[in-house]
């Protein structure tokens, strides 16, 4: 049977470091045979016990994460298993290869612990949702929930036991192509997901048969990283790191995550994989986390890149001493702990602790008790890993539908009729690939539903169909794209002439009422590695915009992106905008629910557009200024660019719909609050328009002074309601000292007496405000 896996772009950094294993040096057997001696339901004992009688070797060989690759097949993997050098894998979600390395886990070796077997689930595992963005683009926790229970049995059903994530890398610099992965750019919202997705992963500890371990990563800061160039170095101030990017880690561990992935990143000069204050006073110490901590692939041994170690042998030691449990995807613990301990520049304690935590992860997942409790037996291995019926398509429709944000709607040109002539075109209308976005886990993408399927699906004959161009022209960039992808090339080129591509598609325009424009970027344009130095579309696709412009016809655009990207052209030719991220298997079909009206859109960016490159990084909640610019006045010697309109193109928030809402003026229950008092805040929502709808309203907060300069505005909770024509609803929301707190200059986590003002609306933007005051 061939082995199906995916691969990080970065997998070849490392990989080599693992030719080297078959000649590893042999174990040393000394201790006694394992023998249960104490019971398993107490799990502090039944650990140590385990550890007392483990050689230096054993311990070792747990600390190791090993892929399955060419570099290391399956039968080579089980002799390592066999010989105690491993203690898990990834990449695997094949139950016949993980019952063979468990077989050699718990057969064949001396201890018979258990491996463990991860992969990377971050929106959906066989079934794919719509990517990060998409989903926190819902601003809806049970979308959320339905994405990670669905990917959690999947992913369990397939032999995984832990996933790395969720991602929660805050991102306020859209040329990152992970920007794809994570929740946005605001702390409290991605906080939010972070919990969320925990929970709907892993559930409560012990994890179940149905569940699997969430790793949050990349811990810590990844996603502000100098440039939007990945892989590089963070520098940051101690209030900013606190105050805006720690959040969304903290509140996953708070949730209950049993691992950590660690960044790849330097944090204000120090590399993640060695520092000591990220990983022991922070994490540790200062959190409490008690799970495991996984390097990054390779990070290991790129310290000695990173020019903090000056060889393996400073790499290994650095890492274990700073806290680092488990080693990704390198040899380095293996090759070198053993003599750091015999000459004492490790510790047996350091050993044993980092030991301790990947036992307690696997008794966690339950592999004492079960070591093929998501394995099961061979009877009941599917037929076909990729049939059709392992999927939730309706769950995964639903989601794509929610994910979906209407960014423009001129004379009110959707929803289309499914009488009218639509001609899509574009190079994003068929490609099914791109519809599953980066990192789709065990996603097929011959079972995608493309944007044309999911409109011959609606309206039939009455489609009509040419590409209009290639995702870009620069034969540079499809090379790139398609050396992303270990198995096959993902950008294909059609070879006719632009000219005669857009002639094409012009032909098709003009027998149609309407056109429908997909376009946007490949996947691997907003993948891990594929950083940007602009926001624009490919000439060729833009080209493709204005050609059919000229046709008069009017222009849908339906974008596929990971990112933001700057459109104030494309807002100026299209008629409609449609911001759909990348939707998963069921994409096509929900796109072409929200554009003929059988669902009425109601996503909400949870980031930022800027209007240019020029502009980032651009969030909302920036800190406020001393010189502000303030529109519709002289610009003149404030905070501003001058070539262009100030602010963001859409900002965070943002979204319409296919009815309109009116929101009132905000009303306080009192217009002072004690300590530890409570302030309720209203406002009433009425839906003036046609249709029924859902809408999302956001509570935001201004500390009007304070010790330190605080942001313009911060997300503080939101309600998403439905509404039928003409109904209204009152949305109360809580305001409690908790949710006026910050970090002060000295790191503490406070709220000072003052005037705060309450901002309610539909956006980050169109708020109406009331103040009050905390004693």
């Amino acid at each position: 049977m061939k082995l199906s896996f995916k691969l990080s772009p970065s997998f070849s950094l490392s990989m080599a470091l693992l030719a080297g294993l078959a000649s590893a040096p042999a174990f040393t057997q000394t201790a006694p045979a394992a023998v249960p001696a104490v019971s398993m339901s107490d799990k502090s004992a039944f650990i140590a016990d385990l550890l007392g009688k483990m050689t230096l070797d054993e311990k070792v060989g747990q600390l190791r994460l090993i892929s399955i690759g060419p570099e290391m097949p399956i039968a080579q993997l089980a002799d390592e298993i066999a010989a105690g050098r491993i203690g898990g894998t990834f990449n695997s979600v094949n139950r016949p290869h993980n019952r063979q390395l468990q077989d050699a886990a718990t057969q064949r070796s001396r201890m018979k612990i258990p491996m463990f077997f991860a992969f990377d689930v971050i929106h959906g595992h066989r079934t794919t949702f719509p990517i990060g963005l998409g989903l926190a683009s819902s601003w809806d926790m049970d979308v959320v929930t339905s994405m990670a229970r669905t990917a959690a049995k999947e992913a369990s059903a397939d032999a995984a036991d832990m996933t790395f994530a969720p991602m929660v890398d805050i991102s306020r610099d859209p040329r990152w192509g992970r920007t794809s992965e994570g929740f946005g750019e605001d702390p409290y919202l991605v906080s939010e997901i972070a919990k969320t997705v925990v929970r709907g992963f892993q559930g409560k500890l012990p994890i179940g048969p149905n569940n699997v371990m969430a790793a949050v990563k990349h811990f810590a800061l990844y996603g502000a990283v100098e440039g939007g160039r990945d892989y590089n170095t963070v520098d940051m101030s101690p209030m900013r790191m606190y105050q805006d990017y720690l959040p969304p880690y903290r509140a996953a561990i708070d949730a209950g995550a049993g691992g950590v992935m660690v960044a790849l990143n330097s944090i204000n000069g120090v590399p993640a994989t060695s520092n000591t204050w990220l990983m022991q006073d922070l994490l540790r110490k200062d959190w409490g986390f008690k799970g495991v901590a996984v390097s990054d692939h390779g990070a290991i041994v790129e310290l000695t890149r990173h020019g903090v170690a000056k060889d393996e042998r400073e790499a290994a030691k650095l890492a274990i001493k700073t806290g680092i449990d488990m080693s990704m995807a390198d040899s380095v613990y293996l090759k070198e702990l053993p003599g750091l301990v015999k000459s004492g520049e490790v510790s047996m304690t350091e050993i044993d602790n980092a030991v301790r935590e990947v036992l307690g992860a696997k008794y966690d997942m339950g592999l004492f008790q079960n070591p093929y409790v998501r394995i099961g037996v061979a009877a009941d291995d599917p037929p076909d890993l990729k049939a059709d019926s392992r999927l939730s398509r309706p769950a995964a429709r639903d989601a794509a539908r929610k994910s979906v944000v209407l960014l423009e709607n001129r004379n009110n040109t959707l929803p289309l009729s499914k009488t009218a002539k639509v001609a899509l075109v574009g190079p994003l209308a068929d490609a099914p690939i791109d519809m599953l976005g980066s990192w789709s886990a065990a996603g097929d993408y011959k079972a995608s539903v493309t944007l044309r399927t999911g409109l011959v699906n609606a309206i039939g004959k009455n489609l009509i169909y040419a590409r209009g161009a290639n995702l870009t022209n620069d034969e540079e960039i499809v090379k790139y794209l398609n050396y992303l992808n270990w198995d096959s090339p993902e950008v294909t080129q059609d070879k006719r002439a632009p000219a005669a591509m857009i002639a094409e598609a012009v032909k098709a325009a003009r027998r149609a009422d309407v056109v429908v424009v997909a376009v946007g970027e490949s996947r691997g344009m907003s993948h891990e590695s594929s950083s940007r130095t602009s926001l624009d579309l490919p000439q060729s696709q833009r080209a493709l915009i204005t050609a059919m412009k000229a046709t008069g016809k009017p222009i849908v655009l339906v974008l596929m992106n990971g990112r933001p990207l700057a459109l104030q052209r494309e807002q100026k030719e299209a008629d409609a905008i449609l911001e759909t991220w990348y939707t998963g298997i069921e994409g096509g079909n929900a796109i072409a629910d929200v554009l003929f009206g059988d669902y009425n859109p109601a996503g909400k960016l949870p980031i930022s557009f800027p209007r240019s490159v020029g502009q980032i990084p651009i969030y909302y909640n920036h800190p406020r200024l001393g010189r502000p610019f303030t529109p519709g006045k002289p610009g003149n010697y404030t905070s501003q660019y001058f070539e262009e309109p100030n602010g963001a193109l859409y900002p965070f928030g943002y979204g319409i719909s296919y009815t309109d809402f009116n929101v009132s003026d905000v009303t306080l229950s009192s217009a002072t609050m004690a300590r530890g008092a409570k302030v309720e805040a209203s406002v009433t929502v009425k839906n003036t328009g046609q249709r029924g709808g859902e809408t999302v309203v956001q509570l935001y907060i201004r500390d009007v002074a304070a010790s330190v300069v605080r942001p313009v505005k911060e997300l503080k909770d939101f309600r998403k309601i439905m509404l039928k024509p003409g109904e209204e609803k009152v949305v109360r929301f809580t305001v409690d000292e908790e949710k006026l707190k910050f970090f002060n200059a000295q790191l503490q986590r406070v709220a000072e007496p003052g005037t705060f003002t309450v901002q309610i609306g539909l956006d980050s933007e169109a708020v109406k405000e009331k103040n009050f005051d905390l004693q």
